[in-house]
């Protein structure tokens, strides 16, 4: 059902861009049009471009919002005082609770980030890397203090566990259950125990 807004500038944008994440989420990026979200809003095709040139545009938006917000919520978690154990809980956390929520941002940038230009695809990876960086900084952390198997390779470790939490976001919500809180709590075991000193 096409959404109006009588809101702030801001919130526009905002409603504009969760507009074109579900389109790209429901269509593809190749199958979906400026009309496309612009039917999504309500709103003419014209009064798109006064927000994003084109189509590439607005999937750089859709993309570097689904990054940029994990990235610094991540490099908070890892500065936290605390054990890699609950820091790497907390990242899990971190990485699946935009499902609940967000869950268009997460599936556009995992599955359709590739068709970015160049230079948007160059800016959306550096933010991915260091996302992944914070990942294997815990690891290593971890290890270091004995925390964590040393036997661990924190690069190896860091790429597993986001590739079991980008691989939740395929079926997570499909069914009532399990909740968010398990799927956490469960991915969290099978990581923690895997890791273990």
């Amino acid at each position: 059902m096409p959404r109006r807004s009588h809101g702030s500038p801001k919130r526009r944008i905002t409603e504009i861009i969760e507009a074109a994440a579900r389109v790209f989420e429901q269509r593809g990026y190749h199958g979906a049009t400026t009309q496309d979200i612009a039917d999504e809003l309500g709103i003419r095709q014209a009064t798109l471009y006064y927000y994003f040139p084109s189509k590439e545009a607005a999937l750089e938006r859709v993309c570097l919002l689904g990054v940029e917000e994990y990235v610094e919520r991540a490099e908070a978690i890892a500065a936290r005082r605390a054990a890699a154990a609950d820091k790497l809980q907390a990242l899990i956390a971190n990485h699946l609770e935009p499902l609940a929520h967000q869950p268009a941002y997460v599936r556009v940038f995992l599955s359709e980030r590739r068709h970015l230009p160049d230079d948007a695809r160059h800016k959306v990876g550096k933010l991915a890397r260091r996302y992944e960086q914070v990942f294997e900084g815990v690891v290593k952390e971890g290890i270091k203090r004995g925390e964590l198997r040393r036997g661990a390779r924190p690069r190896v470790a860091a790429l597993a566990l986001l590739g079991m939490c980008n691989t939740a976001t395929a079926w997570f919500g499909k069914d009532r259950k399990p909740s968010l809180a398990e799927v956490v709590d469960q991915l969290s075991r099978f990581a923690l125990e895997g890791l273990a000193a």
